[in-house]
């Protein structure tokens, strides 16, 4: 996404490797690891001194300052421009501890920082430790000198990350990187190309300006006299020639001095097990172990959502000196899958595929980007992470990519991941711009990398490396204008960023997963064309990222027919109950200052209306509150509509080549969830409530789809299939008239065989003549609609669609449908809405306000007299309260 447009006799410790749950044992001896965590409170004071007030670690000195009320919430209004005062400033987060005489004591002590936002100096009883310039790095250092009896000082002296980036940016003198600042519609900061935060921090075109500074991961001190486990992780490998799976379980440790000790690594569920002798040198290394899986036994393995199940199997790893003494005691899961980028020719078209296969089986990668979803990572909370993952499964995908402006995500997003089967796509953190390549910038993304790789390749949803988002395109496109003779310069800066640093620590600490330069790519012809395609956006290779605002997105001969759709989407704005909770209400109106000052993608607001415009009468209400919210809906009819039909054409299109495109594998739409409460591209607001695109995206992503449109005057229908196995499929296709909620007429086809994982047209018919041959023959376009549907000998396999054969603004006969509800209580605590209605109801919309929850199905085309539609609730609620908050709207409500 472009901004630019677009932590007795045996002491257990709690720890995490990768985002495993990880226990370590020790006896209690001189062996024994001593952590004490310094995630206790801390004060936070500003340069001058004139604020001074508790903070929470991990946490920020924008929620520091929230949580203590000298600010109010940073959402409301234009507060992200009120609060720019925060980020400008110096600040200094400082805490006390006692050490006791025990850990003191110890041979070695670091002081562990999993996450300094961003740049600091970190000092201990007043002597400087070290510095960090990093958000995405672990910062250990070395304390045991410092430890004195009674009160310990840490202080952490951050500077503001705009002045910072700034003088970064003044003091690379030689040439400019650009771009220098964003848009003036995003009301962000300049250069942040130049320190190493979430780039999108600064402002994006779908969020707010928050540099935020603090401590936003856990502090705690490690003490131990033999060693200390840094990290481990495990990742299977399939050896084929062998037809056995080799379980390279990596370890990283710090030893005091050169230490023996025997490695026991166990996986008794597979009966096996295997004993190493490990010499660990003094000071930090690695090593791997390859435990070889007994080839008896059949391994059950991680499947992706939709295909399969998500199986796992308990590592134990044991470690004793050798004088017998127990130094580890470590457990944690593995996942069995093997995953391939498959590039190579296909018949009857140049350049070639760009697919994944999972264990052997092609894959269509279905689902969403994922951006932060909060400008303060500590106010994140794991059932927000759960709850919008939960989402993602339940509107059927099984992909998200983490995009490349953000944050690697939290420990706990990938684990949630590998139990939900949730594909991801792992960006790094480099989005939309051209970066420096200074040797001090180069040494700590370097680090960056190892440290994150090592973090997530345990995890068998991670399926690809991918080295920045949009940066090839930029820079083979010229985004910033760089004059020809200077473009070789950023060129190589380009290459030596991603290909000699980025590309090849990944290749050295990961081997089992595809990794991709940048998004979109070319892929290995980009490699080949020095890693800066010509033209990344070449429809025969790779993936694409397309956006066009002002194109009728019904008009689906205009779309990419691509090998892969990694991003495409359109804005709308979130429901009213969302943007209540930040607003008044002199900003209820579409062209108020806050609905401005909320937009940040140029000419936003205006494009979503002109989209709208072209098939629905835009809302014309004389109650002003009425026609915005009216105005909000149609926004969100618009956006699921031409996601639908871009989806749909990317679904439909992979088993077929058309004048050499096609084969389309993947379609990611931006984006899953929101940052604040304001219009975007996503399906998901802020809070968790799903928009009409994400009820669309349930069906559209169905396993089992039916596909309508038109080509030339007829419907064609295909049926696609996720499935394994193949199915025999007939459509059953009814006329309505807008005025009539009887079909005017039903006709089925044959059956037609559906192979599993496929696309296969299975009716085509002229409209003129199903129009002709229908019952009365009253149906015109501009009268009628139709619905159609799949079904094999016994069921109904899939959702019901639909086609408009006019744009509904044309339509004639439509009537206002006075649709009714009734809400009941279930018997498993859920709720239903029985509704009534007297015509045909396109887009028929349910929202109960601030009650948390979700539907069954929303935004729906309502066909029948009555329909019931299940409501779950994510929090106590009641039938009366439900009741009380229940609108329904339908198109024609609106004009």
């Amino acid at each position: 996404m472009s901004a630019f447009r677009k932590r007795g006799s045996v002491l257990v410790v709690l720890c995490y490797v990768g985002s495993f749950h990880v226990l370590f044992g020790y006896n209690v001896s001189r062996e024994e690891q001593h952590d004490l965590s310094l995630n206790r409170k801390w004060t936070i004071q500003n340069s001058n001194g004139s604020l001074s007030l508790p903070a929470e670690v991990p946490g920020c000195v924008h929620s520091a300052l929230l949580k203590q009320g000298f600010i109010k919430d940073l959402y409301f209004r234009f507060n992200d421009v009120a609060y720019r005062w925060i980020a400008l400033d110096n600040w200094t987060y400082t805490t006390t501890f006692s050490a006791s005489t025990e850990l003191r004591a110890k041979q070695r002590v670091q002081l562990v920082f999993e996450g300094v936002d961003t740049v600091a100096s970190i000092s201990l009883n007043g002597v400087v430790v070290g510095k960090t310039d990093n958000m995405f790095r672990r910062y250990d250092f070395s304390v045991d000198q410092l430890l004195r009896e009674g009160e310990n000082v840490v202080k952490v002296s951050l500077l503001s990350p705009v002045v910072y980036a700034s003088e970064r940016s003044q003091a690379h003198s030689s040439y400019s990187v650009p771009p220098d600042c964003p848009p003036p519609v995003q009301k962000g900061e300049c250069h942040v190309n130049f320190i190493r935060k979430a780039q999108s921090s600064f402002s994006w075109d779908w969020g707010p300006s928050f540099p935020t500074l603090g401590l936003w991961k856990g502090v705690h001190l490690e003490a131990f006299d033999v060693l200390r486990l840094i990290h481990l992780s495990t990742v299977p490998v399939y050896n084929s020639s062998l037809s056995q799976w080799v379980v390279k379980v990596e370890v990283l440790v710090d030893a005091v001095e050169e230490t023996k000790v025997q490695v026991n690594l166990s996986l008794m569920e597979l009966s096996t097990e295997q004993t190493f002798m490990v010499v660990f040198p003094s000071g930090q290394s690695k090593n791997t172990l390859s435990l070889h899986v007994n080839t008896s036994n059949q391994v059950k393995l991680w499947w992706p959502s939709g295909h399969g199940e998500q199986h796992s199997y308990h590592l134990s790893v044991r470690g004793t000196m050798l004088e017998g003494t127990a130094i580890l005691r470590t457990d944690t899961q593995v996942y069995f899958r093997t995953v391939e980028l498959v590039q190579e020719p296909i018949a009857g078209s140049p350049g070639l595929s760009f697919y994944f296969r999972v264990n052997k089986k092609p894959i269509f990668l279905k689902g969403s980007n994922w951006i932060p979803a909060h400008a303060l990572q500590d106010l994140v909370s794991p059932a927000d992470v759960r709850n919008l993952l939960q989402s993602s499964v339940s509107a059927n995908m099984n992909t998200l990519r983490v995009w490349g402006g953000g944050v690697y995500e939290q420990d706990m997003f990938y684990s949630l991941c590998d139990e939900m089967g949730i594909m991801i796509w792992q960006d790094f953190m480099f989005a939309c711009a051209m970066y420096p390549t200074e040797p001090d910038f180069i040494e700590t993304v370097r680090e960056e990398v190892v440290q994150q790789v090592r973090r997530l390749k345990s995890h068998p949803s991670v399926i690809v490396w991918s080295g920045n988002n949009e940066n090839e395109a930029a820079l083979a496109t010229n985004w910033f204008g760089i004059p020809v003779a200077q473009q070789p310069r950023y060129h190589r800066d380009y290459v030596t960023l991603y290909v000699d640093n980025i590309r090849a620590i990944v290749q050295k600490e990961d081997g089992s997963r595809p990794f991709l330069v940048s998004s979109p790519t070319n892929g290995v012809e980009s490699q080949q064309e020095g890693w800066v395609a010509h033209d990344p956006y070449d429809l025969h290779y790779g993936d694409t990222h397309y956006y066009s605002y002002s194109h009728d997105c019904w008009d689906w001969t205009a779309l990419p027919r691509t090998r892969f759709a990694s991003e495409y989407g359109f804005q709308s704005w979130p429901s009213f109950s969302t943007l209540q909770k930040v607003s008044v209400s002199e900003d209820w109106s579409y062209a108020s200052n806050f609905s401005s000052h909320r937009q940040h993608h140029q000419t936003g607001n205006q494009q979503m209306l002109q989209q709208a415009g072209l098939h629905y009468h835009l809302p014309a209400s004389a109650d002003p509150l009425k026609r915005y919210r009216d105005t909000l809906y149609i926004t969100q009819v618009m956006q699921a509509q031409c996601v639908k039909v871009q989806t749909e054409f990317y679904r439909r299109s992979q088993s077929e080549v058309i004048e050499g495109k096609g084969h389309t594998m993947g379609a990611l739409y931006w984006q899953l969830n929101d940052i604040w409460q304001g219009p975007s591209w996503s399906s998901i607001e802020f809070g968790g409530k799903w928009k009409m695109l994400h009820y669309f995206a349930k069906d559209f992503f169905s396993p089992v789809l039916p596909v309508g449109f038109e080509d030339q005057g007829s419907l064609v229908v295909y049926a696609v299939s996720d499935l394994s196995h193949d199915l025999h499929l007939r459509t059953v296709v009814s006329v309505y008239e807008w005025s009539s909620l009887d079909p005017v007429c039903t006709v089925a086809s044959g059956l037609v065989l559906v192979e599993g994982g496929s696309a296969e047209v299975i009716h085509k018919q002229p409209i003129s003549a199903l129009l002709a041959g229908c019952g009365r023959g009253s149906c015109t376009r501009l009268t009628c609609l139709l619905t159609f549907h799949l079904e094999d000998v016994n069921s109904q396999q899939g959702p019901i669609n639909h086609l408009f054969l006019s744009s509904p603004k044309n339509a004639q006969r439509m009537l206002r449908p006075n649709i009714t509800a009734e809400v009941q209580q279930d018997e498993m605590g859920g709720y239903t809405m029985t509704l009534q209605s007297s015509a045909v109801a396109a887009f028929v919309w349910l929202d109960v306000g601030d009650v948390p929850g979700r539907f069954g199905t929303n935004g729906f085309l309502m066909v029948t007299r009555n329909r019931t539609v299940t409501f779950n609730p994510w929090g106590p609620t009641s039938t009366q309260q439900l009741a009380q908050a229940l609108t329904v709207t339908s198109l024609r409500d609106v004009y």
